[in-house]
């Protein structure tokens, strides 16, 4: 199928040249195209051109995909990757009607995220051993991540020259290569400043390497900059460490400080820019879990909540 590799690779390159779209995007986008084409040619036996490719074909692979026993969140992205580049072939004139244009996407199921109240972000973020240089790193983080809501591929990506040391503000690329401007704490500055100013990062010291690249802020033990899988496998060993109850992630700061903002009195539409969300509605599951934190703040609280013998 020679035709459809080559308007894949067309498509692709749209992406990335027009609509600006991340690596990481780009690259599922191609994960799930060629999965696409791989179950025609192998369970159709599929070899025609691109405008033979009909809704019946679409449901058998919705089929194949349920049999496979996909999440429903992995159809959802692989129906979206193909509506997009069937999309994509109509607005080209490469064919008349997009396969996919009666095909239901399913519906998935909104989780609210996982957040922290202050008292256990004090309780995570004590954990780091602070006269340690690599624990220190980790403090810092920790702070960045809740001062200003950031992603962890935004954190790991900052360089020195992202940050303002005067006005207390970060340079942040976000998802699709977009830049914002996010305020910091002075608190959060402050941190960053110990880290980047301490003796040890430009010494070869038991347990790390002096800087290497000297754009990065966050540095991994070797020198080089920090990636987010290893991030993510610190918070894990903090979490264990740390006695709280359901999955924390460095995500779970970025929740809990849009949770807090909202809670202070913050509006929505300035949570949605700190946070660079692209659309509003994205930002108002927070009211939700917000509604629920107080509520399991009042249950634990109120003398009369649990429900009395006479009563029951």
């Amino acid at each position: 199928m020679e035709t459809f590799a080559y308007e894949v690779d067309r498509f692709l390159r749209y992406l990335n040249a027009v609509k600006n779209v991340s690596d990481h995007t780009i690259r599922n986008y191609s994960m799930d195209l060629i999965a696409f084409k791989n179950f025609l040619e192998s369970d159709l036996k599929f070899a025609q051109g691109m405008d033979k490719i009909e809704k019946r074909m679409i449901r058998l692979y919705l089929a194949h995909l349920a049999n496979e026993q996909y999440s429903r969140k992995s159809v959802l992205r692989k129906i979206s990757s193909l509506r997009s580049f069937f999309q994509f072939l109509t607005k080209e004139k490469k064919i008349e009607v997009s396969p996919l244009e009666e095909i239901e996407s399913p519906k998935l199921e909104k989780r609210l995220p996982t957040t922290l109240t202050y008292d256990q972000v004090e309780r995570l973020f004590s954990l780091p051993d602070t006269g340690d240089y690599l624990g220190l790193r980790d403090r810092a983080m920790m702070e960045v991540l809740y001062s200003s809501g950031l992603r962890v591929s935004e954190l790991v990506g900052l360089n020195r020259a992202d940050f303002d040391k005067t006005s207390f503000r970060l340079r942040v690329r976000g998802k699709g290569k977009k830049e914002r401007i996010v305020p910091l704490t002075k608190n959060a500055a402050s941190w960053i400043l110990r880290y980047l100013e301490h003796t040890e990062r430009h010494q070869e010291i038991e347990g790390h390497y002096p800087e290497k690249d000297q754009e990065a802020i966050f540095l991994n033990k070797w020198g080089e900059r920090l990636n987010v899988r290893s991030v993510d496998r610190k918070f894990k060993e903090y979490y264990q460490r740390s006695g709280l109850i359901g999955k924390v992630t460095p995500h779970t700061i970025r929740h809990a400080i849009a949770t807090h903002w909202l809670e202070k009195g913050m509006d929505l539409k300035t949570i949605q820019v700190l946070l660079g969300h692209s659309s509003l509605n994205t930002t108002t599951i927070y009211t939700q879990v917000s509604s629920r934190l107080k509520k399991e703040v009042y249950d634990k609280a109120h003398p009369r909540a649990i429900i009395s013998e006479e009563a029951g």
